[in-house]
């Protein structure tokens, strides 16, 4: 999926929490990320792998990145080559569109 780097400027958009069948559609367009939770705190989640801490640590510190230029902030897992990063949009109580925008920006940081 091609994805648009560029800041979204959220404030300016109302943000919704996505229906079960938009959620589904979403999900398939993203490669390895898993729907978690339930209510409230449903999430899409993957694990990124590294070969050593520093790689992840980059990641880490790119993703950061990521998240205050779209003003959206992932829960994070941080092990030694791997990092679990996990969306979800606590103001709606679910998913929104911005957790599905970012989770792309995130594969991006890694892809090839």
């Amino acid at each position: 999926m091609a994805q648009d780097l560029k800041q979204k400027d959220w404030s300016a958009q109302t943000r919704r929490a996505l229906t079960a069948t938009e959620i589904v559609a979403k999900l398939a367009q993203l490669d390895g990320w898993r729907l978690t939770g339930d209510g409230a705190d449903v999430a899409i989640e993957k694990t990124f792998t590294f070969t050593d801490y520093y790689q992840t640590l980059a990641f880490v510190n790119a993703l950061a990145l990521v998240a205050h230029r779209q003003d959206h902030h992932p829960d994070l897992a941080v092990g030694y080559g791997r990092c679990t990063v996990r969306w979800n949009t606590h103001d709606v109580q679910g998913l929104s569109a911005t957790d599905f925008d970012c989770a792309a920006a995130t594969d991006a940081l890694v892809a090839p």
